[in-house]
């Protein structure tokens, strides 16, 4: 971006070619139809890291059987694991599940309005807080996000490599339509989302930029593998899970121990299992 902020023309610009984007192909998606705090709160902890595509049944699933907090508090640990099966990254259900936990029991069984008071959630940071208050409260937060950057990179920081969020921040927040948060939010991200189809990825330029890693071989998909042979078959030992899954010793070794130390699995003896609470 130039030295100097950008023009009021500029900032005009970019928000009528980020509306027109979402007039046009805007994306219908369930969470997008609620303003309930614990469904909008479901889908972002979903969403982190996870495609939408892959998020919208499990999304619908949970909220069937899950619709407030309170009765995730009161479901199991390995039931909250099995219904997140799919989506990758166990410790977001676990941290959902202890949210919920707090929501209930602290928080009278809403989902705090108060940036601080979210953020205080586990699983919940900066983003996620932000997302929450401008899509559940219409609040206008200031956030980033990877579809956000690419927006902002696009079109204020072009050719620039390396660009870091404090450049961004106040980028976001001059664009930012404070009238209504929520849908600036909406079609910012698919703004974003359709630059990356039509040309190389810009949020690449950002510093914060990281590619994700080869699912294949890696250590999520082992932890993954373990959670769905734990859930079905019930607890096992060491050896046993690795003739059924498959994979290497090592690996097994390497998932059961980073299960344990998220809280998704113990140990009764020899025996792994899903943490029962």
């Amino acid at each position: 971006m130039d030295p100097e902020a950008p023009a009021e023309a500029q900032i005009h610009a970019f928000r009528e070619a980020v509306y027109a984007e979402y007039r046009e192909r805007g994306r219908r998606l369930p969470w997008r139809e609620t303003r309930d705090p614990w469904a909008i709160l479901v889908s972002e902890l979903m969403l982190q890291q996870t495609q939408a595509a892959r998020v919208v049944p499990k999304y619908e699933e949970w909220l069937r059987r899950w619709p407030d907090p309170a009765a995730l508090a009161a479901a199991s640990v390995a039931d909250a694991l099995a219904a997140w099966s799919g989506l990758g990254y166990n410790r977001r259900a676990l941290a959902l599940k202890a949210a919920a936990a707090i929501i209930e029991y602290e928080h009278a069984g809403a989902v705090p309005e108060d940036s601080a008071v979210l953020r205080a959630l586990p699983g919940v940071g900066a983003y996620t807080a932000g997302a929450v208050r401008a899509f559940a409260f219409g609040r206008p937060d200031v956030f980033l996000e990877t579809n956000i950057r690419a927006a902002l990179l696009h079109w204020f920081f072009p050719g620039r490599e390396g660009v870091r969020d404090r450049e961004l921040l106040p980028a976001a927040a001059l664009v930012l339509d404070a009238s209504d948060p929520r849908t600036w939010y909406y079609a910012l991200m698919d703004y974003g989302a359709a630059l990356k189809r039509l040309a190389p990825n810009p949020s690449r330029r950002s510093a914060h930029h990281v590619a994700q890693s080869r699912f294949e071989g890696s250590l999520r998909q082992a932890r993954g593998a373990v959670v769905r042979l734990l859930s079905s078959e019930g607890p096992a030992e060491a050896e046993r899970i690795h003739e059924l899954c498959g994979m290497e010793r090592e690996r097994v070794a390497g998932a059961l121990a980073a299960l344990v130390a998220e809280g998704a699995v113990e140990y009764a003896g020899s025996l792994a299992r899903i943490r029962e609470s």
